[in-house]
Order: C-alpha cells, then sequence, then structure tokens
C-alpha cells in the first residue's frame, strides 16, 4: 500500500463514519454524499495502485470502470454502486429539495461498506485512524 493509497483510505474510512452520522441524525442527502465520497475515494486509491491520477470526478469513475470493473479486477457491480451514487451526491448537494430518503442513504453506506472491504481485501487492511489507535505516547 503506497502513503497515498492510505491517506485516500482514511479519508474513506472518515467519510464513512459521518456518512453514518450524518444519517443517524436524519440528514440523508447529505449522508448519501458522504457514502459518494468514501467510494470515490476508494476508487481513487484503486486508481493510484496502477500509478493512475484524474483531475475529475467524471475521469476517476470512467477510469475505476475501465481498469478495474471491466477487466473484473474488482466486482462489476461497484462501478454501478459508484455511479449511482454521484447522482445522489449531486441531488443531495444541489438539489433545492432532494428525495433522498433515510433508506437510500443506508444504501448507499451500504455500497460504501462493500467498497471498503474489497479495498481491504485487495489493496490491504485499511489502516487504523488516530483515535482507533489510541495515544502511545510516553506520559510517564
Amino acid at each position: 500500500m503506497t502513503d497515498a493509497q492510505r491517506a485516500l483510505l482514511l479519508k474513506a474510512q472518515a467519510s464513512l463514519e459521518a456518512a453514518r452520522l450524518l444519517q443517524g441524525a436524519g440528514f440523508a442527502a447529505f449522508s448519501a454524499s458522504r457514502a459518494y465520497y468514501t467510494m470515490f475515494y476508494v476508487a481513487q486509491a484503486f486508481l493510484e495502485g496502477d500509478a493512475l491520477a484524474f483531475s475529475s470526478h467524471a475521469a476517476v469513475i470512467s477510469a475505476f470502470g475501465q481498469h478495474f470493473a471491466r477487466p473484473g479486477r474488482v466486482p462489476v457491480e461497484l462501478h454501478r454502486y459508484l455511479l449511482e451514487a454521484m447522482a445522489a451526491r449531486h441531488e443531495g448537494d444541489y438539489a433545492l429539495r432532494p428525495g433522498i430518503s433515510v433508506s437510500d442513504a443506508a444504501e448507499h453506506i451500504m455500497r460504501a461498506e462493500q467498497f471498503c472491504a474489497v479495498a481491504a481485501r485487495l489493496i490491504g487492511p485499511l489502516p487504523l485512524t488516530d483515535s482507533d489507535a489510541g495515544d502511545t505516547t510516553d506520559e510517564g
């Protein structure tokens, strides 16, 4: 796992936790948006492993499909999940009255969790966050 992949996976972990918190607080549209970003960061981590980087969301999503889903390196449905989550993010972030339900957000969170599970299997275990690692300083 490269340093960039590690950073992206840590960011994905934080985004997934935010999605869960937002959903629990009743903010379905914002929760779906964070679930999308979880998937997006994981997709970027996969691409980084092949030394591929892109400047737009559409380019990342397209390359993820081309280099990982289509050839079967990851389950093909992950690409569809990413596309559907991007549509939900656009609706949640830009629509004046987004129609994203709590169950819609839950579905996107479940899919984001699948992205993280595939990344853990294929890239490596998701790194511990600072709060998970605990304080290792010697204050003694």
